[in-house]
């Protein structure tokens, strides 16, 4: 067989059920051999979207995503995909095509060093220069993206190894790389350490992120939860660990988090910090969590342990795993009273108010979150959108939340939805995102109609980049400079123009039929919502 026919052969070994991705002719001898197999291949508009459909279908599914793409700038437009998925810890597989190898390093046509482009943002990458390298690499790539803790990998195939011959095929059955041996199992002692600091606790705090959600531990953690009584908080990423409504549940951490969760990671006592970075966007001052605490700070990676902030105890491994150790250990708490003094910072109303001349927002999301089906997925896109999901989403047991939450990539969410939503046609998939956001993949409504894709999708729409008019106003006074959007793209006529049907709320008179029509529609539609300019979300 060609190079080409084993980098097909060995996507089917890995189950693979789909690629997303852009041709060229550094790629087009992949994608000809892709043909005969049963694997799905789905033409993006833009690179950059076929690793954020990945992405979305690598969440919905908890598997590996894939995304191919040709040399130079079809390799180049990727990066910003690679990079979203590799802040979030998304596992994705992403092939590129390269120049013949004799030409690498002489500048030719549509040459790249894509490898050392992307050193930085992906797990691993590799550059085939030999034929007989493709299945040991394709395996390798598949493994280390989805062990330890996920992320991209990048193969780069140049043109000649894709047409060379490869005269036998021998795909490993295991892996072992003696450099890269992701711990699973949690040390045992310092799992009775935290149960010992657990013990004594009357404060006690689990603080769940993104990782939960990779290792496959939400049910470990809430049936660890539930059976001590201990509250939760979330970073962005660990949306919907907890339904929203669930009782212990008190919202999300961080500068624009909710004011009892906040509060409870300033008073706990006993913090546990479960699969999240400590990152500045969760908590802006890391030595706040230290002051007076214990901190038990689990994740698979060692190198996210003591980053940001230095625990008094590291426990490295699967979240799930320990989870399941823990469970097993003598604990008692009484954490009554706590839980009462976090209902009533719960019940502290937002400051914050919204123009009653437009949409409302928080209401709006509210709303159409609550009217979601039960297993559906939001997928949020980047600015006041962002916040205004993340402070008003109702996520309900079986259902999930998506958005960019450590690259912050606008644009994300009308692809992440399409791969969502091709992951599971069961269930519902609503991507929300502002007019300046949905203008970087509105293109993607051609893909989304061509592949018969059908996600909701919402468009709140004020005619500016709103997070950044936002802070324009409070830090430059009120100095707009770079930020209006205007009144173009006709969303009617957009809508018009790819079938899909349209619908426009401009105030909340009737806003609770339209949202059930809008959803209720048979097929893809788009509903535009008027939003006032001056909207903040601070």
């Amino acid at each position: 067989m060609t190079g080409s026919e084993a980098m097909a052969k060995c996507l089917e070994l890995e189950n693979v059920e789909v690629v997303y991705g852009y041709p060229g002719v550094a790629i087009a001898n992949f994608f000809d051999s892709l043909g005969a197999t049963g694997i799905r291949q789905v033409l993006v508009r833009t690179e950059q979207n076929a690793g954020h459909m990945a992405s979305g279908y690598a969440r919905t599914l908890g598997k590996v995503g894939v995304c191919a793409v040709t040399s130079g700038p079809g390799a180049l437009n990727l990066i910003t995909g690679i990079a979203t998925a590799y802040a979030d810890s998304i596992p994705l597989v992403c092939i590129s095509g390269q120049v013949d190898s004799d030409l690498i390093g002489s500048d030719g046509f549509q040459e790249a060093d894509v490898t050392g482009a992307t050193e930085s943002i992906v797990k691993y990458s590799y550059l085939i220069k030999d034929v007989k390298d493709i299945p040991r690499v394709f395996k390798e790539a598949f493994y280390i993206a989805n062990t330890g803790r996920r992320g991209p990998v990048l193969i780069d195939v140049p043109i000649d190894v894709q047409r060379a011959e490869l005269k036998e095929f021998d795909y490993p059955e295991e892996v072992s790389l003696r450099t890269y041996k992701p711990t699973v199992k949690g040390h045992i002692q310092q799992i009775k350490r935290a149960v010992s600091e657990l013990k004594k606790a009357k404060h006690p705090l689990i603080c769940a992120g993104g990782g939960v959600f990779l290792s496959g531990a939400k049910k470990e953690l809430r049936a660890f939860a539930e059976q001590y009584s201990i509250p939760v908080v979330h970073t962005m990423m660990g949306i919907g660990v907890l339904p929203t409504d669930h009782e212990l549940n008190y919202g999300m951490v961080g500068n624009n988090g909710s004011i009892s969760a906040n509060k409870a990671m300033q008073e706990c006592d006993v913090l546990m910090m479960v699969g999240a970075r400590v990152a500045d966007r969760a908590v802006a001052n890391p030595n706040i969590i230290l002051e007076n605490k214990i901190l038990i700070h689990i994740d698979v990676d060692p190198a996210e342990i003591g980053k940001n902030v230095g625990p008094t105890i590291p426990i490295v491994g699967d979240a799930k795993t320990i989870f399941e150790d823990l469970v097993q250990q003598p604990l008692q708490l009484d954490t009554a009273s706590w839980r009462e003094l976090l209902r009533e910072y719960r019940k502290i109303p937002p400051a914050l108010s919204f123009s009653d001349k437009c949409v409302n927002p928080a209401v709006f999301i509210g709303l159409l979150s609550h009217s979601m089906q039960d297993r559906a997925v939001y997928v949020a896109d980047v600015g006041q959108n962002q916040i205004w999901s993340c402070a008003n989403v109702n996520v309900r047991d079986g259902g999930r939340f998506f958005t960019s939450g450590g690259m912050g990539t606008m644009g994300y969410s009308v692809p992440a939805a399409i791969g969502s939503k091709m992951a599971d046609g069961s269930r519902q998939v609503v991507a929300l995102c502002g007019d300046g956001g949905f203008q970087m993949s509105m293109m993607e409504l051609a893909t989304m109609k061509e592949e018969k894709v059908d996600i909701k999708i919402v468009v709140l729409r004020n005619n500016y980049l709103g997070l950044v008019r936002e802070y324009q106003h409070y830090s430059l006074n009120d100095r707009y400079e770079m930020v209006r959007l205007g009144s173009y793209p006709k969303l009617d006529d957009l809508a018009r123009a790819y079938d899909i049907a349209y619908f426009r709320a401009e105030n909340m008179d009737g806003i609770d039929k339209k949202v059930e029509e809008f959803l209720g529609n048979d097929g893809p539609a788009l509903m535009e919502v008027i939003v006032d300019p001056a909207d903040t979300v601070k």
